[in-house]
């Protein structure tokens, strides 16, 4: 325990001399901390849309979450597509993920929010953020679903098979929960970057945190005031989302306990 502690207050000096270096490089800047002190409750979120809407770091989470959702369900339908003895499902699934993957994200986006309405239909700013960021991480997902499932040894599809368990049982309660103890770590880091890619549905107009920052700084003539801003809290995010990351890894690692009765 003693070890690890010490180990632990090590890992913590390093961190602070990283920090004090960064805050000595942008000490140079001539930054105007009254002006980020003024603008920082508005990034946060603390206050409305003139049109009471959300805005800032609550309608960036919104954005995420609700593609985080998605994309969980696209990646898993597309790898299990991937894996399964059909040619429709797998050359859907194949073409599903070789598009999403090989076009960049901000085409996608503007391919949804701007080509959608020459079709008639035109989709709020809102959606069509959530249905790009989720199309485009899905497809990334499903490689990551698809790897872990196979990574799961042939014994096990044999040994259900034995017990005459059906492929869809074998798959739901033997194969998908061990492949998920491989699979958590690979999704974390992908929702920690969809966190950060977020910032690209502000061509949209949507009020998030990139949108602010840009905007203030634009009509301020202090970017680097809100560049820094937004990018320590995007970094507070992350920071949450990659606790959040570990200890569900490792509640999937030793398993959940058993409820007290």
């Amino acid at each position: 325990m003693n070890k690890t502690w010490w180990f632990r207050g090590r890992i913590l000096l390093v961190w602070l001399g990283l920090l004090a270096g960064f805050a000595a490089f942008v000490s140079g800047f001539d930054l105007q901390f009254s002006f980020v002190r003024d603008k920082l409750p508005i990034l946060l979120g603390l206050s409305l849309t003139p049109e009471g809407m959300l805005q800032g770091v609550p309608l960036t989470l919104l954005v995420c979450l609700g593609a985080m959702l998605i994309s969980l369900v696209l990646g898993l339908l597309s790898a299990l597509g991937r894996i399964s003895q059909s040619a429709i499902a797998y050359g859907v699934a194949s073409f599903y993920t070789s598009f999403f993957r090989g076009t960049p994200l901000l085409v996608q986006i503007l391919l949804i929010y701007l080509g959608i309405p020459q079709l008639g239909p035109v989709p709020p700013a809102i959606p069509s953020g959530i249905i790009a960021l989720a199309l485009c991480y899905g497809a990334y997902l499903s490689e990551i679903f698809r790897s872990a499932i196979e990574s799961v040894g042939a014994g096990q599809w044999q040994a259900a098979n034995a017990l005459g368990m059906s492929r869809n049982m074998t798959l739901r309660h033997i194969i998908l929960p061990q492949a998920m103890k491989i699979a958590i770590p690979p999704i974390g880091a992908m929702f920690i970057s969809m966190l950060k890619d977020s910032s690209l549905v502000s061509v949209m107009g949507l009020w998030e945190i990139m949108f602010l920052a840009q905007s203030y700084g634009r009509s301020s003539y202090r970017y680097i005031e809100m560049l820094l801003t937004a990018a320590m809290i995007y970094w507070a995010l992350s920071l949450i989302f990659e606790i959040l990351q570990a200890r569900l890894e490792k509640r999937f690692r030793y398993g959940v306990p058993p409820v007290s009765r």
